[in-house]
């Protein structure tokens, strides 16, 4: 687990074993950002929502690709942690697109190069992202 904010930290792909130790970690809210396409059974939304669930800890899916970037999507990912009662994990394949949503939810709201910094302080180096992220600042 790689902490981006305070509220906010992204991971690889979690087990049902990891469920425990999530809770211990003080996470209220886990946010799966990877489609079940991409697992096998044992690691899909409904097999890590009940390890998590039963863990006392809020799930919540969004499953993401690069395209599913979209507006809302962004905004969706926004309310999940900003409707948390405190810090929230979300995962997928690396942690990169997690990484990546987080990022394009700030435009805006602090410095693209702020951005990319806390990016690459958690260990993911996101920037070919800055075009986009300036030309998101640039439409409002």
């Amino acid at each position: 687990m790689r902490q981006i904010t305070p509220r906010y930290n992204v991971s690889p792909q979690i087990n049902a074993e990891d469920a425990q130790a999530i809770a211990d970690a003080g996470i209220v809210r886990v946010i799966c950002n990877r489609p079940d396409s991409e697992v096998p059974l044992s690691h899909q939304v409904k097999a890590i929502e009940v390890a998590v669930r039963a863990a006392g800890i809020d799930f919540a899916a969004l499953p993401l690709t690069h395209q599913t970037m979209t507006p809302d999507n962004i905004a969706a990912q926004q309310a999940l942690v900003d409707s948390a009662d405190g810090p929230v994990l979300a995962y997928c394949a690396s942690g990169t697109r997690c990484t990546v949503i987080w990022a394009l939810g700030q435009a805006g709201k602090i410095p693209v190069d702020e951005i990319l910094a806390t990016a690459n302080r958690a260990g993911y180096a996101i920037d070919g992202l800055k075009p986009t992220l300036n030309a998101m600042v640039e439409r409002g």
